[in-house]
């Protein structure tokens, strides 16, 4: 198995980590942060032909814990690299801050998004059997 592909956005309560791991069946991604990262939502996100052209979108399938909101990062972020990798993509979300003042959810939201697209730069220049340069 490659090594996995980090990438971190934002500091503090605001830090979020998406972590990539590349398998022979698609790909495992952690997109973890705040202050307490946990298992709030998953997703699986899986490649298919686009209903208006000829290039890959995606659907995705999603489970989310009662009380948690993390489907809001996981969904986005499935669909996003299935159809960019054109493989089966899980993603377990969890990202959580007590008491969030005004902007908070937004910037964490903001740094999954950011985290998830310098991922799926790095992983769409490489093949999946070539390993990071050093």
């Amino acid at each position: 198995m490659l090594r996995p592909v980090t990438c971190i956005m934002g500091r503090g309560r605001h830090r979020i980590l998406c972590r990539v791991f590349a398998t022979a069946e698609g790909y495992i991604v952690h997109l973890l942060g705040g202050t307490r990262p946990h298992v709030g939502a998953i997703a699986l996100g899986l490649p298919r032909p686009s209903l208006k052209g000829t290039h890959v979108s995606s659907t995705a399938s999603v489970l989310t814990l009662l009380g948690h909101k993390d489907d809001e990062l996981a969904r986005p972020a499935a669909l996003s690299l299935a159809a960019a990798l054109n493989a089966p993509v899980v993603v377990v979300a969890g990202v959580h801050v007590d008491d969030p003042g005004p902007g908070e959810l937004l910037r964490l939201a903001t740094n999954a998004r950011r985290a998830v697209w310098v991922a799926r730069q790095v992983l769409t220049r490489r093949p999946r059997n070539q390993e990071p340069s050093k």
